[in-house]
């Protein structure tokens, strides 16, 4: 086996690299994957501006699909060779938040005042590869807690089908659970890329049946249509508040999903809720947020806000994959454009940008 790698790394905010690195040694809870597949995210993009901090020298990504290559002596139930995926978050199951049902926000690696012992700054804490460790976007990944983690891949199931099961279609379908959706509901889905358009068919699955979707990218709108939604809205072309409205009658929606995160789709999303409803926020925000007061009615509107950071661990990552093994959603399409991990430059560049149709890209190293 070779003891170098190729990864993209964080050199600074503007630039990402392709350097030689060490392959990782493994612990006896962890496992060492070869990666066949990973992806671009947009949290990545925020990281490459330096708009979320990472210690220079990391390497990013956070979407595995790979083989193991090498098992941990401690960890049982998997072998060499076995086709496996592992969840963007990937916590060890142990911490206070992890037992008590927010596993994503396991802490069990901060220290006393909730910093990362990695890199020092103030993290969220269930997130790991390419935040607090080494991560994806490499020919060899370290997957810590293996035993946790790891989730087979069904046999006969393609790369690019559960490429999008670590973060994207689990943080989407997140964002619909949290939508307290009922059999029924008008749910708005506001901002159409990779998470919103998992978003839009999560909300489809529980049960939502009239499903608005949001964007100003008619082609987006059009994949949308296909995942589920009964009407498309393109902001540019008209007021989406009042057309909103208008579909329920003047009562607002039941839930609205903002899946970009800015202020603009934030207040945007909870203009369009009833009394009573809920806003469920997918976005990754960079400046701080209002509330616009009206719209919450000062507070006394019964108004749910909450937000998520995408499950992991190996039963989330199960049943994401038993919805692709069913064929109730098929996410290969979503795949869009194939990068060689050499030209992951070029890559960042297109999915920052959002040129030629691109919506996820495979990394193939």
């Amino acid at each position: 086996m070779p003891q170098m790698m190729k990864a993209a790394v964080f050199v600074e905010p503007g630039r990402i690299e392709v350097v030689d690195k060490p392959i990782p040694d493994i612990g006896p809870n962890d496992a060492l994957i070869r990666i066949t597949t990973t992806t671009i995210c947009g949290t990545d993009v925020h990281i490459l501006k330096g708009e979320y901090p990472v210690a220079k020298g990391l390497t990013v990504g956070h979407e595995p699909v790979g083989v193991i290559e090498k098992l941990g002596s401690a960890v049982r139930g998997y072998r060499e060779g076995q086709r496996v995926i592992a969840g963007a978050i990937c916590p060890n199951f142990n911490s206070y938040a992890a037992q008590d049902g927010a596993p994503s926000q396991d802490g069990s690696y901060l220290d006393a005042d909730g910093r990362c012992t990695c890199h020092g700054y103030k993290a969220t804490a269930g997130w790991r590869f390419g935040n607090m460790i080494d991560g994806t976007q490499a020919e060899y990944l370290l997957v810590p807690d293996a035993q946790a983690n790891l989730a087979p891949i069904p046999d006969g199931l393609t790369d690019e089908q559960v490429l999008m099961c670590p973060d994207i279609m689990s943080t989407g379908f997140k964002g619909a659970e949290n939508a307290n959706i009922k059999i029924g509901d008008t749910v708005v889905v506001i901002a159409q890329g990779p998470i919103g358009l998992c978003a839009t068919a999560g909300a489809r699955l529980l049960g939502a049946t009239t499903i608005i979707a949001v964007d100003g990218n008619d082609h987006r709108l059009e994949i949308a249509q296909k995942m589920g939604a009964d009407v498309t809205l393109n902001f540019k072309n008209c007021d989406v508040v009042d057309e909103v409205m208008k579909l329920t009658g003047g009562k607002g929606a039941d839930s609205a999903i903002e899946a970009l995160g800015t202020q603009a789709t934030f207040s945007t999303a909870l203009k369009m809720l009833r009394p009573g409803g809920t806003l469920s926020s997918l976005g990754v925000y960079s400046e701080d947020l209002s509330i616009p007061m009206a719209h919450f009615a000062a507070g006394l509107g019964d108004h749910t806000i909450r937000t998520a950071l995408c499950p992991g661990g190996k039963e989330r990552m199960r049943r994401l994959m038993n919805v692709i093994e069913a064929n109730r959603l098929d996410l290969g399409v979503m795949v869009t454009h194939q990068y060689a991990l050499e030209n992951i430059v070029e890559a960042y560049d297109l999915f920052a940008n959002q040129r030629n149709g691109v919506l996820k890209i495979a990394i193939k190293p």
